[in-house]
């Protein structure tokens, strides 16, 4: 059955659409023709050939009306004829204009040569294309021909009994066909104006047809417009400025991360005599005179009550190259989280290992070496955050000796577990180091028993040494909310974090994602100092102006309105299953985390296993285990900001947790709408 493509007769908004008929049909004679009107003369032997001939009829698929042989569309609907279409759609747009061209000269009946209803006709779309607006032509009445032949067309095929539904062309249309062309030659005047109207006609059909082709060889899909940055964005580094380096410190519980960064700021200044000497009084108060240096970072009550980091402190000190961003990290398992969020903005990192006894083996094997320690989990967490420079701070050499045959021993057994992580050794530093004793630390080691066998870097040294990763500031802001905190210029809530990607300034105006609405920038703070640009890679506060402090939560972002980041909670993912005891299956639960943000989620498919070139297996797996590659779907309990890794690293990174331990890390690979879901 034809499509439908015209939804009834539609007439020329000049012609009246009852005003041509009479109320009362018994006005009409038995030739269908009105009172007023005389049929016209036809020759005798043509009408008993006519008359002894077999009417040929098709009917019409939508409304069912019977119309003559002759015409490709329906007197009553305007549909086109079914087999009409089915040879304009099989052969070309040339053949079908010329087909209807040469139909519509046929005359509508063979008894009146001028009896024409006015009628719409539908340019037909070749391609199949049900979403395309179709040009109408409309065909204007003769001016000599009135509705009274059309009332005489209706009345006569009402009496037609029997159509012939067959799609083939009978043998007598050739007769009755030769019958019609001789009346045209009788009403030579009105076949002439009829012709050259259908011929307007057939243009018209002609030109809408080629423009429908035009259209849709000429349709492009509509694509977002490109970012280009503005030029204050790309200007360069101003002389005498030194480059910003986000260097996460991170290792095991009580490896000494935090006394090593305490007495780093202290040996360079960034500790008042006044604040150190508070510290070492209230740690020996309380008997923990070591705690003094860790005290500078560690600043809560808690934290100091219990000995542990518990959230990233940070801080920041000056090199020769760099102004550098300490990130110091909790190394306890239960603050793990914690560690994720604030240290996957980092752009190198120290891992820090106990050199001690014992204390290295722990941070390996974890606790009798029945799972996995800090060092390698933090390790592997590094890696998936796209660190690719690490320095090994073996720290406690002191405890060791300075034993070469001990750190000899952690070099070997450490880097084969970071080469499996995938760092390369070129871009791995090993410092032995002692921060309680102050050796290697900002200058050579002075103790002979470690400068006999090391001539290497100091720690200092080997920050310097690092290279700076690019900074994208051509790609559209992009500031995931680390932490919201209280502005020291204005006193207001500001948005803390990294810039991953874009330039921001005072009066920019952002889109705060998930809640979806638009502020201006009121002031950026970096280093708690005042400043009016801040390119990727600085770590910034800015304060906003037209939005409540309420709606800036950590794992939110800042963006550019034109490109607004994903919220989503349907993701697939490329993951790495870690050292797991217990294999993950469909529907586990696990803990989310990506940037700052973490969220209850669960394993809803497990896709396909990838092999080491990245190819999927046929077959979806049962379950993971171990060291194994796969993609997987997972449902979050709540939306979050996200964006493929394709498109941003910094957002598509991903990390799965289950019972305090990180069971994989990956990469969002695909973000799920609900319609796929």
């Amino acid at each position: 059955m034809p499509r439908k493509v015209v939804s009834g007769p539609d007439y020329d908004d000049e012609y009246d659409d009852y005003d041509a008929y009479d109320d009362d049909y018994d006005d009409y004679d038995e030739t269908g023709l009105g009172n007023n009107q005389h049929p016209v003369k036809e020759d005798k032997e043509s009408s008993k050939k006519s008359s002894s001939m077999v009417p040929v009829h098709w009917t019409c698929s939508m409304c069912t009306f019977d119309n003559h042989e002759s015409l490709v569309y329906c007197e009553m609907c305007g549909v086109f004829r079914e087999s009409f279409v089915k040879s304009a759609k099989d052969g070309s747009i040339k053949d079908a204009v010329s087909a209807a061209s040469s139909e519509l000269r046929t005359p509508a009946t063979s008894n009146v040569d001028s009896a024409k209803t006015p009628m719409k006709i539908c340019a037909i779309d070749f391609d199949g294309d049900s979403g395309r607006k179709h040009a109408r032509t409309s065909c204007d009445k003769a001016s000599s021909i009135q509705s009274t032949p059309a009332g005489s067309s209706l009345d006569s095929e009402k009496k037609k009994k029997k159509p012939v539904l067959s799609e083939e062309m009978p043998v007598e249309r050739t007769a009755l066909l030769a019958q019609d062309h001789s009346q045209l030659n009788g009403g030579q005047s009105s076949g002439t104006s009829s012709s050259s109207q259908n011929d307007d006609v057939t243009q018209k059909l002609s030109s809408d047809i080629s423009q429908l082709n035009l259209e849709k060889n000429s349709a492009k899909p509509c694509l977002p417009e490109e970012y280009k940055p503005e030029k204050w964005m790309l200007a360069d580094q101003e002389s005498g400025v030194l480059s910003q380096l986000n260097l996460a410190i991170v290792g095991h519980v009580d490896s000494g991360k935090s006394t090593l960064s305490g007495r780093l700021l202290h040996l360079l200044g960034k500790i008042s005599k006044r604040d150190m000497h508070k510290n070492e009084k209230e740690s020996k108060e309380k008997g923990k005179g070591s705690f003094a240096f860790a005290w500078a970072m560690d600043e809560s009550s808690e934290e100091r009550e219990r000995g542990v980091t518990m959230t990233v402190a940070v801080a920041y000190l000056e090199t020769k190259k760099y102004r550098v961003v300490l990130l110091d990290s909790p190394g306890h398992r239960d603050f793990v989280p914690n560690m994720i969020s604030g240290a996957t903005q980092a752009d190198a990192a120290i891992l820090v290992v106990d050199a001690s006894t014992g204390s290295f083996e722990a941070g390996m094997d974890g606790e009798g070496g029945k799972s996995v320690g800090q060092t390698k989990e933090h390790a592997q967490l590094i890696r998936s955050f796209g660190v690719e420079q690490l320095m090994v701070a073996v720290n406690k050499m002191d405890a060791a000796g300075y034993s070469k045959e001990r750190f000899e021993f952690i070099k070997q057994k450490l880097g084969s577990f970071l080469r499996s992580c995938n760092f390369r050794d070129p871009n791995i530093t090993w410092v032995p180091l002692s921060a309680v004793e102050n050796q290697n630390l900002i200058k050579p080691p002075s103790d002979a028993r470690l400068t006999s066998w090391y001539q290497g870097f100091c720690l200092l040294d080997a920050i310097d040494s690092l290279q700076l990763p690019s900074r994208d500031v051509s790609k559209p802001l992009i500031l995931p909310i680390c932490d919201v905190i209280k502005s020291q210029s204005t006193g207001q809530l500001a948005a803390f974090g990294k810039l991953e990607t874009g330039a921001i300034r005072n009066g920019s105006k952002v889109l705060i994602l998930p809640c979806g609405q638009e502020a201006i920038v009121k002031s950026i703070e970096q280093d708690s100092k005042p400043c009016s640009i801040a390119r990727a890679g600085d770590n910034v506060a800015v304060s906003l102006q037209g939005i409540d402090g309420s709606q800036l939560i950590p794992g939110g972002v800042l963006c550019h309105p034109g490109f607004p980041v994903s919220v989503a909670k349907h993701l697939e993912l490329k993951v790495l299953v870690l050292d797991i005891t217990t294999p993950i299956l469909v529907g586990s639960q696990v803990e989310f985390h990506i940037h700052h943000v973490k969220e209850a989620a669960r394993i809803t498919k497990i896709i396909a296993l990838l092999d080491k070139t990245g190819k999927p297996s046929k077959s979806a797996p049962r379950f993971l285990k171990s060291k194994q590659n796969a993609v997987v779907q997972v449902t979050l309990d709540g939306a979050v900001c996200v964006q493929e890794f394709s498109k941003s690293r910094a957002l598509g990174r991903a990390y799965l947790r289950s019972s305090g331990r990180t069971i994989a890390v990956g990469v969002v690979n695909q973000i799920i709408s609900q319609d796929q879901n």
